[in-house]
This record gives structure tokens, C-alpha cells and sequence, in this order.
């Protein structure tokens, strides 16, 4: 049995400071998007297009050369297919979030793990205000109603079909998370009327002050006080199945859930029993944690 590589073996070794000799190869492991980045590394690098789903597809060539690796959100590499790759000095996420990362085990391998912080703000937090007023006041129900055919001739079949609609000026919208996008839907919130507080136990004080927010300090306050509780904060070890059967019933009974962040901070099960219950009025999920999702 050959003995297992020490850490520091595993290790890279520091990149030249000379040329060199041929063009590096960089990997696409996921997805064939590479528009923006295309044409900056076609006339510094070879790119390959692996399209894969596990690095099980992925070519020999690519995991014995590549030194850089961009992917989307698809593939996941764990410890043990970060190994596969003998060469590999970089991954870029292609997005904000890691969590399809071992970067635990990456730093240990010497692979550096970078992301695009920036990506997708504004889009996620329209979305997630679309998702809101849809929750509220229930347009996507109605305008199903109309296209399939429904006549509404008196102010009573009009109040009847749009029941369950809420009014949204003074409500509170309870943020899980005040990064870029948890910041950028808090200022949209606010023009329609919303009440924003937020808990975000690594921000400094003084924040909720330059936002004019409400800020709490413990998940089951934000949970009680809001109408409707949206979710942006990262996945990790920490908080998967954040929102489960526990915190659902820490939440106001009739409350709205909206999810835009990752999958895995609801319980699926939980809140299907909830929404069941009646004791979550209605919930918003761009994001389940196994995707593509299965309606059963």
C-alpha cells in the first residue's frame, strides 16, 4: 500500500515568474455560458468546455493540466474531486456563492477559491420584490384567473377572487442576511411602505443607521415581529434548514416566506406542513435544495 501524501505535499508549488512555456489550460467544468469571459482568456489561455455534471465527465486532459477552473452553480467539488486534479492552482465561481466548494479542503490542496461578489444584485433583488408583491397582492393568481377565462361583472366576485390579499404599507419585512442583495431589496422595500428590520450577526453596528432599518439581534425576534421574512444569507454547516419546524413556529402565524438565496436554508418538509397548517400564509421559493425540483 503506498502511504498517503503528507499535506504539505499536496500542496502547489509557487507559480513562475517567467514565461511560460505554452498557454495555460483553463476549464468551463459546468455550463457552456462563457460569454464575458471568453474574450479575455481566448488569446492568454486554451479553454475547454467541459459541460459537466460531477468530475466523473470531466477528461483526464483537463484534470492532469488545468490550472484554472471557472464554474457555474451545477457541480460540486467536494474534497475528493479536488484531488482528482493534479494541477489546478484557481477555481472562480462564476457568482456570489462557495457553498458548491470544499474550500476547507481547497486552501489545504493550494487552490485558491474566488467569487464574483456582485453578481446578479439588482436582478435577485427585483426578483425577490416581485415575489413579494405577487405574495401580497396575489397578481399572479389573478391574472391566471383572467387568462383562464374568468368574468368578473360586480365588485363582489372582484373582492371574492382576490381574497388573501394584504395591504403592504406598515407591514414589516424581516431580512435574513444585509449583504449587497440583502441591502438593495431593503431599499426597494422601504418605497413600497414596508417597515424593514434585518438580523445580520456579522455586520458592525451603525449600518441599520446609514439605512434607516430596523436591526435585531437574534433570529427568533426577526422571525416574531415580521409579516414577511425573506431570506439572504450564504449556505454553510452552520444554518442549513435554517427555516425548519423549530423557527416556523417562531414566526408571526399567517406570515409570508420568501426564499431567493439557497435551497438548503428551508426545510421543505417543515414548510409544507406549515403551509398545510395555514400557519404560513404563502411562500416564494426561487431556490429548492435539491434542483431541478420534483413536485410530488
Amino acid at each position: 500500500m503506498m502511504p498517503k501524501r503528507s499535506r504539505l505535499g499536496d500542496v502547489r508549488g509557487p507559480i513562475s515568474n517567467g514565461p511560460m512555456q505554452s498557454r495555460p489550460l483553463v476549464a468551463l467544468l459546468d455550463g457552456r455560458d462563457c460569454s464575458i469571459e471568453m474574450p479575455i482568456l481566448k488569446d492568454v489561455a486554451t479553454v475547454a468546455f467541459c459541460d459537466a455534471q460531477s468530475t466523473s465527465e470531466i477528461h483526464e486532459k483537463v484534470l492532469n493540466e488545468a490550472v484554472g477552473a471557472l464554474m457555474w452553480h451545477t457541480i460540486i467539488l467536494t474534497k475528493e474531486d479536488l484531488e482528482k486534479f493534479k494541477a489546478l492552482r484557481i477555481i472562480v465561481r462564476i457568482g456570489s456563492g462557495v457553498d458548491n466548494i470544499d474550500v476547507k479542503a481547497a486552501g489545504e490542496l493550494g487552490i485558491a477559491v474566488c467569487n464574483v461578489p456582485g453578481y446578479g444584485v439588482e436582478e435577485v433583488a427585483d426578483t425577490t420584490m416581485c415575489l413579494i408583491l405577487n405574495l401580497y397582492r396575489r397578481t399572479y393568481w389573478l391574472a391566471n384567473m383572467v387568462r383562464e377565462g374568468k368574468k368578473f361583472t360586480g365588485p363582489e366576485q372582484v373582492r371574492d377572487a382576490a381574497q388573501g390579499c394584504a395591504r403592504i404599507r406598515g407591514d414589516t419585512l424581516g431580512l435574513v442576511g444585509l449583504g449587497r442583495i440583502g441591502s438593495a431589496v431593503a431599499l426597494r422595500a422601504k418605497v413600497f411602505g414596508f417597515n424593514v428590520s434585518f438580523y445580520d450577526p456579522y455586520l458592525p453596528d451603525g449600518i441599520e443607521k446609514s439605512l434607516g432599518l430596523n436591526r435585531v439581534y437574534t433570529l427568533q425576534e426577526l422571525l416574531f415581529h415580521s409579516d414577511c421574512v425573506s431570506l439572504h444569507c450564504t449556505l454553510n454547516e452552520h444554518n442549513h434548514h435554517l427555516i425548519n419546524e423549530f423557527t416556523i413556529k417562531q414566526m408571526r402565524p399567517g406570515a409570508f416566506l420568501v426564499n431567493t438565496a439557497r435551497g438548503g436554508l428551508v426545510d421543505d418538509e417543515a414548510l409544507a406542513v406549515a403551509l398545510k397548517q395555514g400557519r404560513i400564509r404563502a411562500a416564494a421559493l426561487d431556490v429548492h435544495e435539491n434542483e431541478p425540483y420534483n413536485a410530488r
